[in-house]
């Protein structure tokens, strides 16, 4: 081995724990890219591998009654590949041994499974017997919420008759990956369940022999599915269709975009943040091992050691401090991104769920980490290169010192000597001492996001579902009703209060722009459906015009009184013209309220309901449920806090996961940066410090100058990093929002104060490290000539 390489590998081991700190942060930086970007592949590959394979539809339709004959017409659309007839409807389900009301969603399958779109992943049992009307296939998740095995059965109240059904296999649909009702905003496996039947019963059940209600389509390869849905709308119009919708406004499959949208934003904001201040602590370390080695540069060029040797040397240093983090970061980055996909397989239904680890992300992260180490670090190097060997054999030039702030004020009384050292020391470099805040602040930064998103999560509910939907449950009707119908729920024991809810689906248009989406016409004064403004203050809804939440306004451009078109897609698919009365706070989905009076006036459809909402006595809910379930007139109920606390339960252990994460990342940058920057303060003071202990300073005097001196810029860092972090919190808030939710910018005090707690600890640890070191200082080597 060369002398040099000798040289090399005592120097790392010299900076052993200086090197480790670093490494952390690369570590940390080459995880966060791996997870996000392994997770995001293995979630998209297992998507596509199942849209592919199991024959997932472009466009989809619903429609009251059309015949068979129609279905020709539809395939003859130009781009149309494939047409799928199906019988669809709702149910009210009884499941054994459980109380609340359960919904679900009953779909035909053809006689051959092989030629079906959306086609079954059976997990257990078999297909249906296409001559029974009594067996069934139920969602694997709705099973294994109610522990349903093969033959039991579960009854139904089809059509207002009450049958009993047979479970006879167990399966999955790529229509389903994201199961959740109608309605709803989260899964609730417990009370609402997909299930496939033979069609021939079915469509005997709902007068739907040679007709179909629900029409998907398979389109050609590069095929625009705007101009299909337009013709296929006209075809449908006259048979009660409801407006068909492409791929991408697909329910199931919307949920899951927005998932892999931010895995994106994650692959993105995070890795720079730690490739950065990995960076900027490789630049400070070799540019002070540098400094301190200028004589040992200048003699290896004495001894014939190019410029180039010199260079490869200290580069080679700072590859294997990177090397390092790249192995670990990949093995940490691996072990997260299978934890990912763990916990994502508990939201989403896939027949599979294989983790994919592409090669190219690997490379990327080695290529992005090295690179960035070696720009930062290009500026220190490129000094050693220039170093002349008779300039390195003299001592640094002595930096040139004048009186601080302090001193020029005549404030210096005020603070003791050793104070005035450390402010002395702050001001004289104080690019460093900004830079190092600065690296300190990122770990707020972080830690913040990672305590935001249940923060923000909790307060989203609480401003949805307790300030603004405040019904314990929603009911709705098979078709819309006379209003005499809520006095009928009114009259269940149980219920305290009901409200009258008329909704239709509704195409809005603005200029170029539209967006579909459901129209509600609430009581005036509703109690249960209350109007929140920006404040999150109650609002009434005005008589006249129509109210949109204020992420609608933005996505179509409207603002007050501007006039909006509405495209009713139910019933008699009236074109209304109605100006905007009203922009109201929503967090949830894009909605579009009206005066239920007004909206059954301009629908020109009597006084009529179609849902209700209510809120009931938990003494009397069970009595509540069963009677419910047996209302012909009742074809689904959504209960607001079962689904809740669901979700929350779900929740818990995905956020424990993040908050976990966050921590780890957050204290490496924290420790990295903090036990650095005293390290190389300790390395450049070392002779300064000693000759402290040798005048009579103490140990912990000594130690206050430069532990003092740390604590000052973690404190500086706690504003800077609390405006770093609700930055990214902002960014991370902003690139959530989409159609289906926005996750409020809401910072508690606790997400500041644990951000903080960490950041301190971790600066803790660095100082007890340090304070071990001072133990050890020369103080015979201060009394010698430094020439």
């Amino acid at each position: 081995m060369r002398a040099i390489d000798i040289k090399l590998w005592r120097e790392l081991w010299d900076m052993r724990m200086q090197a480790l700190a670093i490494a952390m942060v690369i570590v940390s930086g080459v995880a966060i890219f791996i997870m996000s970007l392994s997770t995001y592949d293995s979630l998209k590959e297992t998507r596509d591998s199942y849209y592919r394979v199991h024959q997932f539809a472009d466009v989809f339709a619903n429609l009251t009654r059309a015949p068979m004959s129609l279905a020709q017409r539809i395939e003859d659309i130009p781009g149309v590949a494939r047409v799928e007839t199906r019988v669809v409807t709702y149910v009210n389900l009884d499941v054994p041994g459980f109380k609340d009301p359960v919904s679900g969603h009953m779909i035909s399958l053809p006689r051959h499974q092989e030629r079906q779109m959306n086609r079954l992943f059976l997990t257990q049992g078999r297909l249906v017997d296409p001559s029974r009307d009594n067996e069934i296939v139920m969602s694997v998740e709705f099973a294994k919420a109610h522990q349903l095995e093969l033959g039991d059965k579960i009854w139904a109240i089809i059509n207002g008759r009450r049958q009993a059904l047979t479970i006879v296999g167990k399966g999955m649909s790529p229509e389903y990956i994201y199961q959740i009702a109608p309605g709803a905003m989260f899964p609730d496996y417990q009370r609402y369940g997909v299930m496939w039947v033979a069609r021939k019963p079915l469509a005997s059940a709902y007068d739907m022999e040679g007709a179909f209600n629900n029409v998907t389509l398979k389109l050609n390869r590069n095929i625009e599915p705007k101009a299909v849905i337009e013709q296929l709308d006209d075809l449908l119009k006259p048979y009660g269709g409801t407006g068909a919708i492409d791929r991408h406004d697909q329910l199931s499959h919307r949920f899951l975009d927005e998932e892999l949208k931010q895995l994106q934003n994650m692959a993105t904001m995070f890795p720079i943040i730690f490739f950065a201040v990995a960076a900027f602590l490789l630049n400070v370390v070799v540019s002070r091992l540098i400094s301190l080695q200028r004589e040992q540069i200048a003699i290896l060029k004495a001894f014939g050691y190019s410029n180039l040797a010199v260079g490869v040397h200290y580069s080679k240093l700072i590859l294997m401090i990177v090397v390092f983090g790249i192995i670990i970061g990949t093995f940490l980055g691996i072990w997260m991104g299978t934890s990912m996909s763990e916990l994502y397989s508990k939201f989403y239904s896939f027949p599979y769920l294989v983790y994919e680890l592409k090669p190219w992300v690997l490379v990327s992260a080695g290529i992005v980490s090295i690179g960035v180490a070696l720009i930062g670090t290009v500026y220190a190097v490129r000094k050693a290169i220039k170093l002349p060997p008779a300039e390195g054999m003299r001592p640094e030039q002595v930096a040139i010192y004048r009186p601080t702030v302090i001193e020029r004020w005549g404030l210096q009384t005020l603070f003791s000597q050793p104070t005035r050292m450390i402010l002395r020391h702050l001001e004289r470099r104080p690019l460093k001492s900004l830079l190092t805040s600065l690296g300190i602040s990122m770990a707020f930064g972080i830690m913040m996001v990672g305590g935001f998103q249940e923060g923000a999560i909790n307060h989203m509910i609480d401003v949805q579902y307790k300030l603004s939907q405040r019904e314990d449950m929603m009911v709705f009707f098979v078709e819309p009703s006379a209003k005499d119908a809520l006095y009928s729920l009114q009259s269940l024991e149980g219920v305290e209060y009901a409200e009258g809810l008329r909704r239709v689906n509704a195409r809005l248009r603005h200029e170029h722009r539209s967006y579909r989406t459901g129209v509600q016409g609430i009581e005036p004064n509703s109690e249960l459906r209350r109007l929140l403004d920006a404040n999150l203050s109650p609002i009434h809804i005005p008589k006249e015009g129509v109210v949109i939440t204020d992420y609608l306004a933005q996505k179509l451009h409207l603002k007050l009184n501007d006039l909006m078109t509405i495209e009713v897609l139910d019933g008699k698919r009236p074109i209304l013209q109605v100006p905007v009365a009203g922009i109201v706070k929503e967090y949830v989905g894009l909605n579009a309220y009206m005066h239920r009076d007004t909206l059954n006036h301009l629908l020109k459809e009597g006084n009529v309901i179609s849902g209700a909402l209510l809120t009931v006595d938990e003494d009397a809910q069970q009595s509540l449920y069963a009677k419910l379930k047996n209302m012909p007139k009742v074809v689904g109920v959504v209960e607001q806090r079962a689904a809740i606390d669901g979700f929350n339960e779900t929740m818990e252990e995905t956020i424990l996961f993040f908050t976990f994460i966050s921590t780890l990342l957050g204290g490496s940058i924290a420790f990295g940066v903090v036990y650095n920057s005293m390290r190389i303060a300790l390395s450049e003071r070392h002779r300064e410090l000693a000759s402290l202990r040798v005048l009579g300073f103490r140990r912990s005097e000594v130690a206050f100058i430069l532990l003092g001196e740390m604590a000052l810029l973690t404190f500086i860092a706690i504003p800077l990093g609390f405006l770093i972090g609700y930055g990214l919190c902002a960014y991370l808030a902003f690139n959530f929002d989409s159609d289906l939710y926005r996750i409020p910018l809401v910072l508690g005090i606790d997400v500041y104060a644990f951000s903080a707690l960490v950041v301190i600890v971790s600066s803790l640890i660095s100082g007890g490290l340090i304070w071990r070191n001072l133990a050890h200082l020369d103080m015979v080597a201060v009394l010698k000539a430094k020439e």
